[in-house]
């Protein structure tokens, strides 16, 4: 099983958080924290001076050495491509070509939102492949997940068995994910084929996270998502509510470090 931490996101600030990592040096401290506590994939978010979100290939380059000086090889990084409102997806595109990063998550409905989109798009998963980038496909939707199967069985993503996370509830206060939205989720297409994981904006993470471990999926905690704790009291850093998965987990599933998930994806 693999952990993933999405410790800041696009959105929130310290305002909302004293304790949320905006920085390269506030994001690498909580990456050694985040390590110690299990995680494999670091979910990255930068922001630019003013503290907006950013897709600026600079910034990244900061961001990513301030993670590695800290914590070397023993996370995956995985950068973000979510366009806010603010990048066309030529943008994203381009961004990822620039910075050529270890991973990459990138939103289907941004990335590929029409069939006009699905070759140029198909030529950039390709991109992906010959440079040995990891794409996870962000999907918020059982109809998203329904042709995210179709578009993988089509060939269009150049992997078989592709990655992708389940997003469940929207940012806001009343747009929390819930368990219907996983079960119509993993009822759309047959799940077995591609790797899955799971994220739920609000208090019920943490039962979103138990479950997906309990059904095969993966994982992603963090202040993008939840700022809550297990028992529902404010977490004072993103490792808290890993480490309260990590107590309440039952099932037998090894959590795999960023060595191991390295060596599964080159035997690609």
């Amino acid at each position: 099983m693999v952990i993933i931490s999405a410790p800041n996101g696009a959105r929130r600030t310290r305002e909302d958080h004293p304790a949320l990592p905006v920085t390269p040096g506030q994001i690498a401290a909580a990456a050694e924290e985040l390590v110690a506590a299990g995680t494999a994939v670091l979910h990255l978010h930068v922001r630019d001076a003013s503290g907006r979100h950013s897709l600026d290939a600079d910034i990244y380059r900061a961001a990513i050495a301030a993670i590695r000086a800290a914590v070397g090889d023993r996370l995956v990084i995985q950068v973000t491509t979510e366009a806010v409102g603010m990048y066309s997806r030529e943008a994203q595109m381009a961004v990822v070509r620039d910075l050529r990063p270890e991973a990459v998550s990138l939103a289907l409905r941004e990335l590929c939102p029409d069939e006009a989109s699905e070759a140029e798009a198909g030529r950039f998963y390709a991109f992906l492949a010959r440079e040995r980038i990891w794409p996870q496909h962000i999907l918020y939707t059982p109809a998203e997940v329904l042709r995210f199967d179709r578009l993988r069985r089509n060939g269009v993503f150049a992997d078989d068995h592709p990655w992708c996370l389940f997003v469940l509830g929207r940012y806001g206060d009343q747009a929390a994910g819930d368990r219907a939205q996983l079960d119509a989720m993993l009822g759309a297409a047959d799940c077995s084929a591609f790797h899955w994981a799971v994220c739920c904006f609000g208090p019920w993470e943490h039962e979103a996270a138990l479950l997906a471990a309990r059904q095969g999926g993966h994982v992603r905690l963090g202040f993008e998502n939840n700022l809550l704790r297990a028992d529902g009291t404010l977490a004072n850093s993103n490792a808290e509510p890993l480490a309260d998965f990590m107590a309440a987990r039952r099932d037998d599933r090894q959590v795999v470090t960023a060595g191991q998930l390295r060596h599964y994806l080159a035997d690609r």
